[in-house]
Order: C-alpha cells, then structure tokens, then sequence
C-alpha cells in the first residue's frame, strides 16, 4: 500500500534495507493506530462499505492479479490445499466481500463501559473497551485473510502490519489497493493497514522485533510458522499450534446423528484447523456404530487407524500412540474405543490442543460435564467441530483462533482486538485514610 514508509527495491534488498524498511512501517503503524483508535463508528463504517464496494468494482483487476500467483503457484509445485485456498474466483470474491460488510453490521465494541458501579466513597468504577494499538499479522496463501484481518482491525480501532505468504503476493497487493482506496474515502489515514511490501522472509523477523511500535502478533498458517512466531517473537503472541479436534460418541447418543456429526467433521474440510483428528467411542456401542461409521468414511476415501478394541469390530490400521497426537490434516482419522465419558474426557485432555471438541449425546448430565471439564478453547454438544469458525459465532470473521489462556481464547473477533481499561467518575472525591 502506499505509506509514507522507506522505500524498498524487494529485488535487491539487504537485511539492513529490510531492517529499516520494517522499523518505518512500525513507526508509521504507531502513529496511525492514535488516530483510528480515536475514529467515530460512523467513519470507520464508511471505511468498510468503501472497501467492500472497492472490491466489487475492482473484480477483473482482482482476479488478474490472482492468476499470476495461481500460474507461479502451479510452476513451484505448491501443493493442491494451498492452491485452492489461493484461488480468488468471483464466489470468493463475493465471500470476502460478505465478510467485511458482516463486519460493518456488528456492534462497535470500542468505548462500551461496562460494569460501572459506585465505591462507598461515591465514586464509580468501571470498564471500557480499548483498542489493542498495533497488530502484526502473518499469515499464508488465502488472499481474503487480507480483508477479513483489515475489517476486523479497522471496526476495533486498531492500525495493523498484514505480511502474506509469497505465493499470494499480487493478490494481496490487489486486495489492500480496494482497502486503500476504502480508508481514503472515510478520510481514514493509509496508514491505519499496512501490507509489507515484499516476500523476503528476513521481513517476519525484522516484525517480531518491533516490541516499540507493535502491541500483538497473530501468526495464522502451518505449524512451522506458528512455531517460528511463537519462539522468536518479542512481542505477545495470539496463537494455536495444532488443531487435534475429537468427536466422543456417548454410550447414550442417536446413532444416526453421530454418524453425520462424525463424518462432517472430518470430511467437510480436510485441511482445517477445526477438522476431526481422533473419533472416540464409548464401549458400549462400539459394535453398533462403528460399522455404521467405517462405510461412511470408507466411501469418502478416509484411512481409518484404531486401536485393538476398534480393529476387532471394522477393517483398520493399527493405530499408535503417535495417532492420538496426530494433525493430519487430510483423510486420515484415528479412532478409539474408551469405556466411558470420564475415559474420554481424560484421553482429550492428555491428548488434544485445547482446539475444539464435541459430545454427541442424550444425555444432558454427561453434555455438561463434557462442557465443563474438557479444557479446550471451543467444546460442543451435539454439533460438527467443523463449526469452530470466527464466521459460524457470528463474529464477521476472525484474525485466528487462539487456544492460550490469558486475553483472548477460541476465534479471536472484534472483542479478541480489544483490552480493557478501568474507568472512574468522581463529583470531587478525594481519598482519606
């Protein structure tokens, strides 16, 4: 995008050059993150209409630029998940633009005071919703991840560093001339998003030093990359490593709904943080079940890897404790017989990454329990894991989903990119010991 930030030749560039562009678009994002934080609901919604109609009228630009990184995609081998998440065709498209008008409709959370109440001493006490400043996001291949983290940082008065993958550079280019053009049009400042304008991966280490002028990092992609992020970061990081998702069938659920719970899960999406790993079923109704379960997997091409008591009942690999582990990412599942809900429970907790799992069950004191012991960022009841989206919670979209503890827990929205601050209001007080 065009900021006022050094200017970088990304094909003769050194680590000095990159250096010093990165410290200017820090400094640039710095200054702008004041003057968004500080923009009326009004201007910032004008900000995301402009965007989405940006998009919409810049369609054949959009998909000319896609189509140079789909060829250079296709001549570097680039395996085929990533190609189809690359591709910007007019249905993605419209995606992204129903993803950034979503955006524009939800609540401005910037401001909000909640919990105001007064002191014995007459004063009130409460809490109001802030931006976090500056937020760096790296992430890969899907060109509307640009829109989407753009939106959800304008709405929550955010100014943001977005630094795509290589093999969607021109796409990305494309997307953040319509967001320029968008900010422009509300009289937003340019410098409120940033896409760093080069595919030298010394760029990413240059941003997770910035501790000066970034307040957060949102690593979204594989898990060479999150891992990347996560050790040589400077700077707080929102992050999940791995999505090992379950779907536990309870010795009391309908048969015919875990069936499709179970296979939804898995093969509505293969290459998704949010996609069944590892089935478990209750011993109970193991044989009743998990013949149902092989044919429906068996017929969508799923590799099926169980455990002793699984191998007994349908046709499968031997599973091994690096199985129960395992992200796949593709259609390959384990599966386990355990004896019961306190068994599974447990395998979840000793086995999962705190992503998203479901209970598929009748029986509402087991649903609850389920809710409230396993220790996952998302856990469900009668429901595909597939649903764990920024999107499906209505939250317009999401920057990523984060399976830490502190701030910002499951898909990271528009309440995700705030903190809270305390507020008081006085009428003269003043303190007495």
């Amino acid at each position: 995008m065009t900021n006022t930030v050094t200017a970088l030749n990304t094909d003769e560039a050194s680590a000095q050059d990159i250096g010093a562009y990165m410290r200017s678009v820090g400094q640039a994002a710095r200054a702008a993150s004041r003057a968004i934080a500080a923009a009326p609901t009004d201007a910032k919604s004008a900000a995301l209409q402009a965007i989405a109609a940006a998009i919409d009228g810049q369609r054949e630009r959009l998909k000319a630029a896609n189509a140079i990184d789909m060829e250079k995609a296709a001549t570097n081998g680039i395996d085929q998940p990533l190609i189809d998440r690359l591709l910007l065709d007019d249905a993605a498209i419209d995606r992204m633009i129903e993803g950034v008008l979503q955006i524009d409709k939800l609540p401005d959370p910037v401001g909000e005071i909640t919990d105001l109440a007064y002191r014995p001493t007459g004063i009130q006490v409460g809490r109001m919703r802030v931006p976090l400043g500056v937020i760096g996001i790296i992430y890969e291949s899907r060109p509307n991840v640009t829109a989407d983290a753009a939106s959800l940082c304008i709405k929550s008065g955010n100014a943001c560093i977005l630094r795509g993958g290589s093999e969607a550079i021109e796409s990305n280019r494309a997307v953040a001339q319509c967001i320029e053009a968008g900010l422009a049009e509300a009289g937003l400042p340019a410098g409120v998003v940033h896409l760093v304008n080069t595919t030298n991966r010394d760029a990413v280490g240059e941003l997770l030093k910035l501790n000066d002028c970034v307040d957060v990092i949102v690593p979204r992609g594989g898990y060479g990359l999150i891992e990347r992020v996560s050790r040589e970061s400077t700077i707080p990081v929102i992050k999940h490593l791995d999505g090992i998702c379950h779907v536990y069938v309870d010795a009391q659920a309908d048969l015919q709904m875990a069936v499709a719970i179970a296979v939804n899960s898995k093969t509505e999406k293969y290459a998704v943080c949010n996609a069944l790993e590892t089935l478990l079923v209750a011993q109970p109704i193991a044989a009743e079940i998990l013949p149902l379960l092989a044919e429906q997997f068996q017929a969508a091409g799923v590799e099926l890897r169980g455990c002793d008591q699984t191998r007994v009942l349908i046709t499968a690999e031997p599973a091994t404790e690096q199985d129960w582990s395992a992200e796949y990412l593709g259609p390959t599942l384990a599966v386990r017989v355990v004896e019961d809900l306190d068994a599974a429970i447990t395998h979840i907790n000793d086995y999962g990454s705190q992503h998203t799992d479901t209970i598929v069950t009748a029986n509402y004191a087991n649903a609850r329990r389920f809710l409230a012991e396993v220790d996952s960022a998302t856990v469900m009841v009668n429901a595909s894991t597939q649903f764990a989206d920024g999107f499906e919670f209505g939250l317009g979209a999401e920057v990523g989903i984060s399976t830490d503890k502190l701030h910002a827990r499951g898909p990271v929205g528009l309440e995700g990119l705030t903190s809270q601050k305390f507020v008081v209001l006085g009428a003269g007080e003043i303190r007495r010991r």
